[in-house]
């Protein structure tokens, strides 16, 4: 599977450990930054390419990291046909994937050790989309607020 991965500064090093985790388990990686430590760097020039080449490339998936994860997954969210998901245990990492057919993970690497958030990343990748109709009725309403505008009807 291809992986997109993006980080800023405080999730830099959980960021390189999962690239290479990700290629030891056979993963094609797109390493979108940063490449070097710089605790003043902006994580939207790095996330927002990851969430990009994602959007880009059916039947990739998305990392994106930060020191809470909060803001990686606002960022993503803002690119067109992303659906990322904040993540903070193994049951989110599996129920983004297998009910909202999320296509992106978030992860605080201030808030999980390497070993918990290497977890998460798995389960997500390994989990697939349920395809249950009431999941794939959600998600055609927010694809269709997200390109048209239009609403979805009150109950």
């Amino acid at each position: 599977m291809r992986v997109y991965i993006g980080a800023d500064h405080a999730a830099y090093e959980l960021k390189n450990h999962l690239v290479s985790w990700l290629k030891d388990q056979g993963h094609e990686v797109t390493d979108c930054g940063p490449f070097v430590y710089d605790e003043q760097d902006d994580y939207p020039a790095f996330v927002l390419r990851a969430a990009e080449g994602v959007a880009g490339d059916e039947g990739s998936l998305g990392v994106v990291l930060g020191g809470s994860g909060n803001g990686e997954q606002m960022a993503a969210n803002k690119v067109r046909g992303i659906r990322a998901a904040l993540v903070w245990n193994d049951d989110t990492a599996k129920l983004a994937r297998e009910h909202n057919d999320a296509n992106v993970i978030s992860v605080g690497a201030r808030m999980h050790s390497e070993e918990d958030a290497t977890r998460f990343v798995r389960l997500f990748l390994a989990t697939p989309y349920s395809g249950a109709e009431r999941h794939s009725r959600r998600i055609a309403q927010l694809a269709a607020y997200e390109t048209i505008g239009q609403l979805p009807p009150l109950p």
